[in-house]
């Protein structure tokens, strides 16, 4: 529910202005009054009734409207921006809608430039620049620019009101958030100004800018964050209707559609539903559900997932972390894979809790700065695992050779690796990093190759079942979530596959490296060491 605005005469003025413009894509060239429903002139007069007409300060100068697509966006964010040319009084003022494509561009300017030509009154206020994207206010001189980020630059305009579409796709540019605060930065010398984030949900799951936006106005509409100047408009389904399916019920489909029987109807939405469940092209379900329905891509929505998938999240142990799975367990393995400067260096760590037997697991992931670099696509997502610590981003060479083998000498130091077989690994893991163990004390004898692939279906396998049962728990990193999105199992024969080549470019290394810690652990290993004196774990030591 929106809130009323905060000073209505102000949000009532500029609403009539809204409601006077022409929807020239529309059978009839309707009004905006005559044809939308009534969220969006609630959303209207919050925008506009934000600001004090007396002094001319905004109070809420942020907003972020994601809703399920084919509800009117960019036709709406159209006639929002030329209502804010329309009635601003600042001579010589910047307006931009900043959209990350051409395409995305135009489907804002080209509804915009339609709506001030169906208008006599219009024309003679507004001049239209179709070849620069531009609309010029002819008293104020105030210009409204449609930019799109791919061609033309937003550095330097210091707009004081700007509408940014489609933020999903921001969030998988690497820069877009230094890009964002450029095109935004005019709204420290316009109190006057706003912020628009207009989005649907991303084809996969949120990254970079688009994450962050969506976590924090998640935080602010629950409650948690107490952010006045911060408006969310949020058309998402509760997690219990997500937990019951209810999103698959075409009489539920208006939760994210407040527009059905509008812009969208309901024959469109069932029949794309039917059209996605029955195709054969990858992820076309999950594309209707972020694109139609606004479910967010997660791990049970991956397609063609590794069966593990689906219990991964309920096997999470809040508050579990290394240093608890060292305490708790009797012996360890370590798994690691991947290596290569332009590759993550994943390694796993898996316990078998002293009592319960229960497996208990911690990830981590290493990336050379050439990763960011070759791998632009997922730059935004290893720079967002970077702050939450599951990853580390290198500065030298060797760091991460150096932070595997000084954990692995930890663990071996405190008794709890196997004397034999206890780190499993690629055949062809990097050879400085098995010289680097081996010089810290660690017996060659430990480490122990496992063929990728069909050799590793045991541990897939396995892993399953531990999932299924509750004997598997795991710290709920968002890098091993990552992971096990990305991963894909395909059938050969008598074994199922989960590699690198069929996940393509995303990456899954951590959780090869947690199979590979499995298939030792399957074998029921010993700790060389006899694992740490129980009385570690009662509180009490005697010497």
């Amino acid at each position: 529910m929106v809130p009323p605005p905060l000073f209505p005469d102000a949000a009532a003025d500029a609403l009539a202005v809204f409601k006077s413009l022409r929807m020239t894509d529309v059978a009839g060239t309707p009004t905006f009054g005559e044809a939308c429903a009534q969220w969006v002139f609630d959303f209207v007069t919050a925008i506009f009734g934000a600001c004090d007409p007396e002094t001319g300060v905004r109070h809420i100068n942020q907003f972020l409207l994601l809703i399920s697509k084919k509800n009117g966006k960019s036709t709406i964010a159209a006639g929002i921006m030329l209502t804010a040319l329309i009635i601003n009084w600042r001579n010589d003022a910047g307006l931009s809608i900043l959209a990350p494509t051409i395409e995305v561009a135009h489907n804002s300017f080209d509804p915009a430039a339609a709506m001030v030509r169906a208008d006599p009154d219009l024309v003679q206020l507004i001049h239209v620049q179709d070849h620069l994207r531009i609309l010029r206010h002819r008293t104020t001189n105030a210009v409204l620019r449609v930019i799109a980020a791919d061609s033309d630059t937003a550095a330097g305009a210091k707009d004081g009101f700007v509408l940014v579409d489609e933020l999903w796709l921001f969030g998988k540019r690497p820069r877009a958030k230094a890009m964002l605060d450029e095109a935004t930065g005019g709204l420290a010398s316009r109190p006057e100004g706003f912020v628009i984030y207009l989005t649907t949900h991303s084809d996969e799951q949120p990254i970079g800018v688009f994450n962050e936006k969506l976590q924090y106005a998640r935080r602010v509409r629950d409650g948690l964050l107490d952010d006045r100047s911060f408006l969310p408009l949020l058309y998402e389904w509760p997690k219990a209707m997500l937990d019951a399916g209810d999103y698959l019920q075409p009489e539920m489909f208006h939760v994210t559609n407040p527009n059905l029987g509008r812009s969208v109807s309901m024959d469109f939405l069932t029949a794309k539903l039917i059209e996605a469940r029955e195709s054969n092209t990858k992820g076309s379900l999950q594309l209707f559900l972020a694109k139609h329905l606004n479910v967010e891509i997660g791990l049970r929505l991956s397609h063609n997932r590794w069966v593990g998938a689906d219990y991964w999240e309920a096997a999470c142990e809040p508050g579990l972390t290394l240093d608890a799975l060292l305490e708790r367990c009797d012996v360890v393995s370590i798994g690691i894979d991947g290596g290569g400067l332009d590759d993550l260096l994943g390694l796993a760590v898996l316990g078998r809790e002293r009592d319960t037997r229960r497996w208990l697991h911690w990830g981590h992931a290493w990336a050379h700065p050439i990763v960011l670099d070759r791998r632009k696509g997922e730059a935004s997502r290893l720079e967002d695992l970077a702050k939450t610590g599951d990853l580390t981003i290198t500065t030298g060479p060797t760091d991460d050779i150096m932070a595997v083998a000084d954990l692995v000498e930890r663990i071996w130091a405190l008794g709890l690796l196997p004397e034999k077989a206890g780190i499993a690994l690629d055949p062809f893991c990097v050879t400085a990093l098995l010289d680097e163990i081996v010089g810290r004390g660690v017996p060659d004898e430990t480490q122990i190759g496992f063929r990728q692939g069909g050799a590793l279906s045991p541990a897939v396998w396995g892993l399953e079942r531990k999932l299924a049962d509750g004997t598997f728990l795991h710290c709920g990193q968002t890098l091993m979530a990552w992971c096990i999105g990305n991963a894909v199992a395909e059938q050969r024969g008598n074994a199922v596959i989960i590699t690198k080549e069929t996940a393509g470019r995303a990456k899954i290394d951590p959780l090869v490296a947690l199979f590979n810690a499995a298939m030792v652990m399957g074998r029921n290993p010993e700790a060389a060491g006899g694992g740490p004196s129980v009385y570690l774990g009662r509180g009490l030591l005697v010497v």
